[in-house]
């Protein structure tokens, strides 16, 4: 990708990111760059997670080009999977977060799983899991 793509990937994904860091902010979580992407892990994330509304507890959740993880643990386990996400947000920028919520919404109304059945996640588990 050259400089230039590099820099629209990021601008057109800041907003989301802006979110992503701003969580990392109010949570306290430390955080480090990991080849472009801000990773950050702690219990303050930990206790954000078990607040969200989801059947399966969440480990890890990427905003922007900002992952958010419950340890260093969770961000090592899931660097691939998350590094989808990442790129879907570079694609779809401010709109990847309500496109998101879209999709599980639909899968959802359609009688499946709204986290497993996203297309957004199927994407990411195609690429991480093994056949």
């Amino acid at each position: 990708m050259t400089r230039a793509a590099r820099f629209c990937a990021y601008a057109w994904a800041a907003p989301t990111t802006a979110i992503g860091l701003a969580v990392v902010a109010v949570s306290g979580a430390s955080w480090r760059v990991v080849a472009g992407v801000i990773e950050a892990e702690g219990p303050g994330l930990a206790r954000v997670f078990d607040r969200l509304p989801v059947r399966r507890g969440i480990v890890a959740m990427t905003l922007g080009h900002v992952v958010l993880g419950r340890d260093r643990a969770a961000l090592d386990e899931t660097r691939a999977h998350e590094r989808v996400h990442v790129a879907q947000c570079e694609r779809w920028g401010i709109a990847f977060v309500p496109a998101y919520l879209a999709a599980s919404a639909i899968v959802w109304l359609r009688g499946d799983d709204a986290y497993l059945d996203n297309p957004f996640e199927r994407a990411a588990y195609a690429v991480t899991e093994p056949d």
